[in-house]
């Protein structure tokens, strides 16, 4: 067994685990707003069931993250990149990734502080079920420290030469501009 391999098949594997957990999120949503749907129907609510909702879409956007950026979803600048001469791209998509994953390390630490602090006193969403923030807030830290983890491994796998992004997805994979 190539045990080169091992990380690199393990932080797909993560990376994948948080998508299924990020489509589990969209399906709890979609439960949600149904019930919400067939309660005003047939006469009854559900306390909480709209920011429910709200925390399942939120954990599903940032759980997402990393296999998102794996497969070259989110907003970059290939434009520029596709038209750079050759030399020119990789050190921008280094600069890139750098600045990327100082970005995603500062949001992952801002949300980490925040779930610390929700916890500390014991803060409480304002609705009628009253659910302690830290709870929903937690996936959102996961999803940003994972997102920051990606970034690192896109950046290790720039300067290393090998491919982080997809084939036939990143700038580097793209034809030639004309």
């Amino acid at each position: 067994m190539d045990t080169a391999s091992l990380p690199r098949r393990a932080l797909t594997a993560f990376y994948r685990l948080l998508l299924g957990g990020a489509a589990l999120a969209v399906l709890a949503a979609f439960g949600c707003v149904v019930v919400g749907v067939a309660g005003r129907q047939l006469g009854f609510t559900v306390p909480g069931l709209d920011a429910y909702a709200g925390y399942a879409i939120a954990t599903a956007l940032f759980l997402a993250l990393p296999e998102t950026l794996r497969r070259s979803e989110h907003i970059r600048i290939t434009l520029l990149l596709n038209r750079l001469p050759a030399g020119a791209r990789g050190p921008l998509q280094g600069l890139c990734l750098l600045l990327a994953l100082g970005l995603s390390a500062a949001l992952a630490w801002g949300a980490v502080r925040l779930v610390w602090f929700s916890h500390l006193t014991a803060d409480v969403s304002q609705g009628a079920d009253a659910t302690p923030l830290w709870i929903p807030q937690l996936a959102m830290a996961l999803g940003c420290l994972a997102l920051s983890l990606a970034c690192a491994d896109a950046l290790q796998a720039h300067l290393r030469g090998r491919h982080f992004f997809l084939p036939g997805r990143s700038a580097e994979d793209a034809p030639p501009a004309d």
